[in-house]
């Protein structure tokens, strides 16, 4: 039998490039992708194969997978992991970044998902992974559209997981809580540009210091925690439909859960420090 092959994208740090190494490291073919090829050098040097590919071009996608298949003759295992979080005031943040917060983080990752599902469908099998966040079933202030974005991933992996079981194939979100990325201060940079004047400043300011802080990134979990759950989902025989998994992830969307929405929005406010 040939070695599965494994797409990861956003695959030049943090989760992706821990999940890659995750996926080689139990036999597949991984091929690792990343719009800043340059960055994925140590894991070409460890075996996995670098793939430029930018989830907003059309092109770059269909050419990555085109590459793919006529190496490997198959995709076994397709990881949507690119995304990155841009918050500010619903009110403040510019359609054009929001529309391509859309793009990368929900567009991109089903357009890619289309070209690799008739590879899997001829195959009778394969798992599509679609990496949500806890922020796919919680919310905090400021960060609607980056929330509005995972909310539809989440609805999407779903619809898409009934659509293609007939085919042998398993689609499985991961919901990520606080993990020890490039994501916070990316958030924080993207907000404070947005909204650091103007009405919403006090928010800002708040929620970019907790995005920022020292004390929660000592608790955030490492990404090799989220690259066992891919892992995970990738080899079982038959993968539960989400993982929720690193810091905070289960505890918050238990809580939402349960509570009322007010007492949730008190929670969610206390937890950040913003004004109530």
């Amino acid at each position: 039998m040939p070695a599965k092959t494994a797409l990861v994208t956003g695959a030049s740090s943090g989760i992706g490039e821990a999940t890659a190494l995750k996926l080689q490291e139990l036999g597949y073919t991984v091929y690792g992708a990343a719009r800043r090829t340059h960055r994925l050098h140590t894991l070409a040097e460890r075996g996995i194969r670098p793939l430029a590919m930018d989830v907003t071009d059309d092109a770059s996608m269909q050419a990555g997978v085109d590459r793919i298949t006529a190496e490997t003759g198959r995709i076994d295992v397709l990881v949507n992991n690119a995304g990155y979080g841009s918050y500010g005031a619903i009110e403040d943040v510019p359609l054009d970044e929001a529309r391509y917060q859309f793009e990368v983080n929900v567009f991109g990752a089903l357009r890619l998902t289309q070209l690799v599902l008739p590879h899997m469908r001829a195959q009778h099998s394969g798992t599509v992974v679609n990496v949500t966040s806890m922020g796919g079933k919680i919310y905090t202030p400021l960060g609607g559209w980056y929330h509005g974005t995972k909310f539809a991933l989440e609805a999407l992996s779903d619809c898409l997981r009934l659509e293609a079981k007939p085919f042998g194939i398993d689609v499985v979100v991961i919901e990520p809580g606080g993990i020890a990325t490039e994501w916070g201060a990316i958030a924080a940079d993207k907000l404070e540009k947005s909204s650091s004047s103007g009405p919403y400043a006090a928010q800002a300011t708040a929620v970019a210091s907790s995005l920022r802080s020292e004390a929660n990134a000592k608790r955030n979990s490492p990404p090799t925690v989220i690259a066992d759950a891919i892992a995970k989902a990738a080899t079982a025989r038959r993968p539960k439909t989400r993982y929720a998994t690193g810091f905070g992830a289960r505890p918050l969307i238990a809580l939402r859960r349960i509570l009322p929405d007010r007492v949730f929005d008190a929670v969610i406010s206390r937890a950040v420090g913003t004004p109530r």
